[in-house]
């Protein structure tokens, strides 16, 4: 029988934690374990290992190992690498898919999605040409199903990171056609649910998952809309249109006022703050607060104590108040694309040019630490027992050594 992971999506862990999927156990980029780095030295850098091929896909961690995806382009081939967490050293190469590659933005890569795992099983998912392959791997690489469900179409690539829930994996896959978000039993691939998306807009947003205001809600802007589903069955609980075009940057819940944050997108810039106890259309009648300052597009935000980080991608850094909308700091940061991350109420930034800050939120801009690590960054960071995982350009960073704290909270 195969562990469930909504434990770790919609409580508190009393043990050290894993980093399973896309921004981590709770899909939101935070981490409540202890004993962190905040910056690198030659001290907290425990290894540095050389990646074969390219990709954007964030690493992942379960227990001794860390695992992520990389293109091939010379052998058109798209792989899942396995290394041992003490050493760095890669243990295993398998690949997925062998296809010809897909028009791309020049911004985006052939391996952008991140894997996700239930520490039995690994999940990918790729695009073969026209088609989306989803596939499952045990821990020695070996396939243990693959599915194709459906086409997918964007002049800028592809990037649909799998995510799990309960007995699920769920990948969305907005496009330029009939998009859909669609869920398999994660034990052998069968198709449980699938949602029709409206609009037919290429976005790549991943959905977050948790209980907000009473009950379990699926959230990601989209496909011209902010829509909530029930990710047990796929049934839409609350959908709001606009306020743009296309998003990519996944949506946040701040704990302490209740709100969901969502930064988009494309053409417009706008950043709502949603209550999110609604059902049916709710476009008129439970946003907060907005405003058009500090949007993100492609960087994800973080919620930290009561604060909203957020950085654009042009490099303008954001601290506002969650429950208010208003702002305690603005700060020039250069481009970003990897999304924050936050552990024991420290926020980290991660630049395009590898410059690391780490910051305490609230009223002032109080940098921790700066440091480099002298490689492009587009990944987002990993973060598991202490130790930080950031993917360059060329490398796989371990940052501070493996702890077996307690959660923070």
């Amino acid at each position: 029988m195969m562990r469930y992971v909504l434990p770790l999506l919609l409580a508190t862990s009393l043990h050290a934690e894993n980093w399973p999927q896309w921004r981590g156990p709770r899909l939101d980029g935070t981490s409540h374990d202890r004993g962190f780095p905040i910056g690198l030295t030659e001290k907290t850098l425990t290894w540095k290992t050389e990646l074969p091929g390219e990709g954007h896909a964030s690493p992942i961690v379960w227990g001794d190992r860390v695992i992520t995806v990389a293109s091939l382009p010379d052998e058109q081939q798209r792989v899942i690498l396995c290394l041992d967490r003490a050493s760095g050293k890669l243990l295993w190469q398998k690949p997925v898919l062998t296809t010809g590659l897909e028009g791309k933005h020049r911004l985006n890569s052939h391996a952008s999605s991140t894997p996700a795992t239930d520490g039995e099983l690994i999940f990918t998912a790729f695009l073969d040409q026209t088609e989306v392959v989803v596939s499952a791997h045990d821990f020695s690489g070996k396939q243990v199903w693959q599915v194709r469900p459906g086409t997918f179409a964007s002049k800028h690539g592809f990037c649909s990171s799998p995510i799990l829930f309960e007995d699920k994996v769920i990948v969305n896959c907005d496009h330029d056609g009939p998009g859909y978000i669609v869920a398999f039993a994660r034990a052998d691939g069968r198709e449980l649910w699938r949602i029709q998306r409206p609009n037919q807009t290429r976005s790549y947003c991943v959905p977050l998952i948790r209980e907000m205001a009473g009950r379990t809600q699926m959230v990601l802007s989209g496909s011209k809309c902010i829509t909530s589903y029930d990710p047990r069955t796929g049934s839409l609980i609350w959908m709001m249109d606009g306020p743009t075009e296309q998003f990519v940057a996944s949506p946040v819940f701040d704990e302490k006022s209740g709100l969901l944050l969502v930064s988009g997108g494309f053409p417009e810039h706008h950043i709502l703050a949603i209550q999110p106890d609604g059902f049916g259309d709710v476009t008129q009648t439970h946003i907060e607060w907005r405003t058009n300052k500090g949007v993100a597009y492609v960087p994800s935000p973080i919620c930290e104590n009561g604060w909203f980080l957020i950085v654009s991608d042009s490099g303008i850094g954001h601290c506002f108040d969650a429950k208010t909308g208003e702002i305690a700091w603005e700060e020039r940061m250069k481009e970003h694309h990897a999304s924050l991350v936050s552990a024991e109420g420290k926020v980290f930034f991660i630049n395009d040019f590898g410059t690391m800050r780490s910051l305490k939120p609230g009223k002032n801009y109080d940098v921790l630490a700066e440091s480099e690590l002298d490689e492009k960054v587009f990944s987002s960071p990993a973060m598991s027992e202490g130790q930080i995982f950031i993917r360059g350009s060329q490398s796989l960073f371990c940052l501070g050594k493996r702890t077996a704290a307690t959660a923070a909270r």
